[in-house]
């Protein structure tokens, strides 16, 4: 398979996914971390955060437009928490959508980043089970 150059606007939904990806990793971290005190997840979580990288970082931020975003506004169910466990359970799945999104685009791409985000999101699964599970 050809390594198909990536687009601007394809540029903007990978800074998109992956901002999504390390910011909702980040809100299930935190939560781990302080409020849980579980070094043990909270450790594989972050280490997860920092394999949600890519080298073109420069491109990322050329193409960035998130004042012109058209859904840039905060819809009523995202603003509907009905408890921390709601919060968990909507940042796991935010991070899980979005390493999902990035496995398909870099397909085109590039093979070690498709896996690199296909490896996250199975973390995550495991993760989200045993985060879950354990209470």
């Amino acid at each position: 398979m050809s390594k198909q150059e990536l687009s601007p606007e394809l540029f903007r939904v990978i800074d998109a996914n992956l901002n999504r990806l390390k910011e909702g990793i980040r809100v299930v971290e935190d939560i781990l971390r302080y409020r849980d005190n579980n070094k043990e997840l909270s450790s594989k979580l972050k280490l997860l955060r920092h394999k949600a990288k890519i080298q073109e970082t420069n491109e990322l931020l050329k193409y960035r437009d998130s004042v012109n975003d058209v859904l840039r506004s905060t819809i009523k169910s995202e603003l509907n928490r009905t408890d921390i466990n709601s919060i968990i359970l909507a940042n796991f799945k935010r991070a899980q959508e979005s390493s999902r999104v990035l496995e398909e685009l870099y397909k085109l791409n590039s093979a070690e980043y498709s896996e690199n985000f296909k490896y996250i999101r199975y973390e995550l699964y495991a993760l989200e089970k045993e985060v879950f599970l354990e209470d």
